[in-house]
């Protein structure tokens, strides 16, 4: 099963996503997303001008042996375009395993763990009485698991506030937005958000919340600790994670569940972390961590140090992807759960996909492969735009984390 053809197809219904489409011999065609967030032109053309070169005449069905050819063959490893790239071949590769062999990729990967996958749905507002009815919506559409954020009084443009009632999409066009930021009125708003969700809605709904990395290690402790009496599903990203050992200062000090890894890109960005056990759930993605074959074994190792699963899904991951983790949700013993933001109906239509939601649960369908497609025509009368993720400054205007 000889791969004899493989492009890049850019578009933008809404925003921004690079997908890439390998054929083989047998007129199998298989999808895997390369979307990278405010440099998606990056990764196509390092798929275009230096990867699918060296994909024709190779085998589809040796997945594994590709991996490690892009990675290891390249020398120069790991960052997010390479990964990404990777991710995108590896992804294709198994979506044309399961059509040869007339299966669901889930079913390739040892079947079924689970009868769905639980997902979270994200929860804002500009005020904390407009997050607690965005929560009570999410609840009445039969979610189990919702994010909450609202606004910081005297912060224009807060982290998590989106545009759209059941999504958020942060990159815009034109210049990168410059907000400002403030971390101690954000510390001073979050646990009065938790105690009046917790007041209105009771004990059992699974609440989460994301800090995007904006926090210094002892910030992160102070939070995790105030939000305890409120037992969140976990706090996300409280700092930056590329010195993986800030987090024991705040597993020290707090027992409120941690969450991090959607900028991840391999094993090695996260082993510190999970071997240690500083981390409750591994967030990594199949289209930033290496595809289905890399995220399996960041779970596996996850596994054998009780932590679980809770990949990224946002609106920046294509259908693709998202019918990718679904596959990989089902079938891995350790899943936590599954973030999912609602793509735009004009995306919906240029990736038709088979996996769906009901009652706060998804399910990536049982067509072979993961079960979704590129409408190509369709999707060339969606131009890429160029859109960027907006640039945080403190008051003072030092540059600090988005």
């Amino acid at each position: 099963m000889r791969i004899t053809d493989a492009k890049v197809i850019v578009c933008s219904p809404g925003r921004n996503f690079v997908t890439l489409k390998i054929v083989t011999e047998d007129g199998i065609h298989g999808l895997g997303d390369a979307t990278l967030n405010g440099r998606e032109l990056s990764v196509a053309s390092y798929l275009t001008d230096h990867v699918i070169p060296l994909l024709i005449g190779r085998d589809a069905r040796r997945i594994e042996d590709t991996w490690q050819y892009l990675y290891k063959g390249a020398y120069w490893r790991r960052g997010p375009v390479t990964m990404s790239a990777i991710s995108a071949v590896d992804t294709a590769l198994w979506d044309i395993r399961g059509k040869a062999l007339q299966t669901p990729v889930y079913q390739l990967l040892g079947g079924a763990s689970r009868e769905s996958v639980m997902i979270y749905g994200h929860a804002n507002g500009d005020t904390i009485d407009d997050t607690v009815a965005a929560v009570g919506e999410y609840l009445r559409l039969g979610y189990r698991a919702v994010r909450a954020q609202c606004g910081v009084p005297g912060v224009a443009h807060a982290y998590g506030v989106g545009r759209g009632r059941l999504f958020y999409e942060p990159a815009e066009p034109g210049q990168p937005l410059e907000t400002a930021w403030s971390t101690e009125r954000y510390l001073n708003i979050v646990p009065p958000l938790f105690e009046r969700l917790r007041h209105e809605f009771g004990p059992d709904v699974h609440l989460l919340h994301d800090a995007h990395h904006r926090l210094t290690p002892i910030e992160g402790a102070r939070l995790g600790k105030a939000l305890e009496p409120y037992h969140l599903f976990w706090l996300e990203d409280p700092v930056p994670a590329e010195l993986q050992e800030g987090f024991r200062l705040i597993r020290q000090h707090t027992t409120t569940p941690l969450a991090v890894g959607e900028v991840f890109d391999t094993i090695f960005d996260c082993h510190t972390l999970i071997e240690e056990q500083l981390i409750d759930y591994i967030r990594t993605t199949v289209v930033h961590a290496g595809g289905i074959s890399h995220l399996r074994k960041i779970a596996s190792l996850a596994e054998l140090h009780h932590v679980r699963t809770g990949s990224h899904g946002a609106t920046d991951l294509s259908p693709v992807c998202m019918a990718a983790a679904l596959h990989f949700d089902l079938s891995v013993h350790n899943f936590g759960i599954q973030e999912y933001m609602r793509h735009t109906a004009e995306t919906d239509r240029v990736f038709p996909h088979q996996y769906a939601l009901d009652q706060g649960q998804m399910h990536p369908g049982d067509a072979p492969g993961l079960g979704v497609d590129i409408d190509e025509a369709l999707a060339a009368t969606y131009p890429y735009s160029r859109a960027y993720l907006p640039v945080n400054r403190k008051e003072d205007g030092t540059i600090h984390s988005w």
